[in-house]
């Protein structure tokens, strides 16, 4: 059976369906997203909050939850609160605050699955849980749906908030200076984070997230010159990245998660390249 009927036939498998639509989803958010946190060099708050939701994920399980989405969510969204805020009123600032929380939750994450897990194998969950599942099977239609709706909410609160989200990056301190509120959506940018980190930790696992977040934007920067245009590169970049890495790991029976983001850094290769040889300036 040649590839392409072997795909088209795997492609007649709901499972199958689910990860496309899961995966094209969570590079969009991520991609739009990722953008204003690489300008504004916040893109540790996601490498950060998918510790956290490790850390959910792992107190989920052991209580023997049935929808784990529905508690890692709220936890990692209190997360993103607690960061901005806490990072900036405490003694303990920035990528300090991150750190100790991101490795605690780790930690502790881990302890709680071995110490109190019942499942045998605790080092396939913790795997899984880390760098993605190694089988598709895993997304049920409840994931889809949850993706869903989540996935509205980012991408429909980023296009509401794009322009001050815009101004908010670019000059926070003139921001500021005429009135806007920039705590507030520096918060926004961090609860939609959360969301896109909390669909895509069956996908592509809980430490390789933040490429999703990373690559497509710093991809897009190397050949595009305005704020509108790395944001829609970036995005189209993250989805096209995902589906062939979902497709290719069908193919080749490859972890899903590791296979999306080898094909992010390839990308990001090549269009490094191409901004070389073009003379393009990063935003």
């Amino acid at each position: 059976m040649s590839s392409f009927a072997q795909l088209a036939e795997y492609l007649s498998y709901p499972f199958v369906v689910n990860a496309i639509i899961v995966g094209a989803l969570v590079a969009l958010c991520s991609s739009l997203l990722g953008t204003t946190l690489v300008m504004k060099r916040l893109s540790y708050i996601g490498d950060g909050l998918s510790h956290v939701a490790f850390g959910a994920y792992a107190v989920a399980a052991v209580a023997g939850t049935t929808r784990e989405m529905l508690f890692i969510a709220p936890v990692t969204v209190i997360a993103a609160v607690l960061l901005l805020r806490r990072g900036q009123s405490s003694k303990v600032k920035g990528d300090a605050a991150i750190a100790m929380m991101s490795v605690t939750a780790v930690a502790a994450g881990y302890l709680i699955m071995n110490v109190f897990g019942t499942k045998s194998n605790v080092s396939g969950d913790v795997c899984s849980t880390l760098f993605g599942s190694t089988s598709i099977l895993t997304l049920t239609a409840f994931d889809v749906g949850v993706c869903g709706v989540m996935s509205v909410a980012v991408v429909g609160g980023f296009a509401l908030l794009y322009n001050r989200i815009f101004a908010v990056t670019f000059d926070e301190a003139f921001s500021q200076a005429i009135g806007l509120p920039v705590a507030r959506y520096n918060l926004a940018v961090a609860i939609m984070i959360a969301f896109v980190i909390v669909v895509g930790m069956n996908l592509v696992g809980a430490l390789l997230l933040s490429a999703l977040v990373v690559f497509p934007a710093l991809s897009a920067m190397r050949v595009c010159r305005t704020f509108r245009s790395v944001t829609a590169l970036a995005a189209a970049i993250g989805v096209v990245c995902a589906l062939i890495g979902i497709l290719a790991s069908i193919l080749f029976s490859t972890p899903v998660g590791s296979t999306i983001v080898l094909f992010d850094a390839v990308a990001f290769t090549l269009f490094c390249l191409v901004g070389k040889l073009s003379g393009s300036k990063a935003v």
